[in-house]
């Protein structure tokens, strides 16, 4: 169950319950989005915010792509330079991305915040994640459905085996839309 307001330009949506990230991102058609809080996510990278220099320890999980606070002498970005908000805006620009928090190992990382990790420094890019980039695609709504590769195998698979069967059916690129 869910409040919602609705009005000429905007609507307003109050989902009861504790729920998922990727659940809300489903509702939300933008290029970045900003999430306050969530620490012990591990799907995306982070800014750190930073009051004291004895929080960057307690804070720091390897998916930090910039820290930001009041004070310029402990953090990257002073939140009250609108220059270095910009620089900011960039590097979250350059840097942000979601893995689907499947925890599939196909990448070769036991989780998704293994590659976020490796993603965050450079080392590796969204395109390691097999279930972002899988042979086959399903959309809900409009919305990407993330399968594991075995289950997008197995959708692929039983796909071509059901088509392969029909008269006239050629190799090539499936499209099936279920209205």
């Amino acid at each position: 169950a869910f409040v919602s307001a609705i009005s000429s330009k905007e609507s307003e949506i109050i989902l009861k319950g504790r729920k998922r990230i990727e659940d809300i991102l489903t509702y939300v058609d933008c290029d970045i989005v900003l999430i306050e809080g969530f620490k012990k996510e591990k799907t995306f990278p982070k800014i750190v915010c930073i009051k004291e220099e004895e929080n960057k320890s307690k804070l720091f999980d390897g998916l930090e792509i910039a820290t930001a606070g009041f004070d310029k002498d402990i953090v990257d970005f002073d939140i009250s330079n609108d220059e270095h908000i910009k620089k900011l805006a960039l590097v979250v620009a350059k840097k942000s991305f979601k893995l689907p928090d499947l925890n599939c190992g196909h990448c070769g990382y036991e989780s998704c915040f293994g590659l976020a990790k490796e993603i965050v420094k450079g080392k590796k890019s969204i395109t390691n994640c097999v279930s972002l980039n899988p042979p086959i695609s399903i959309k809900v709504d409009g919305a990407e459905f993330p399968l594991n590769p075995f289950m997008s195998n197995l959708f692929k698979n039983s796909f071509s085996a059901m088509l392969s069967s029909l008269k006239g059916f050629k190799k090539g690129r499936i499209e099936i839309e279920i209205p």
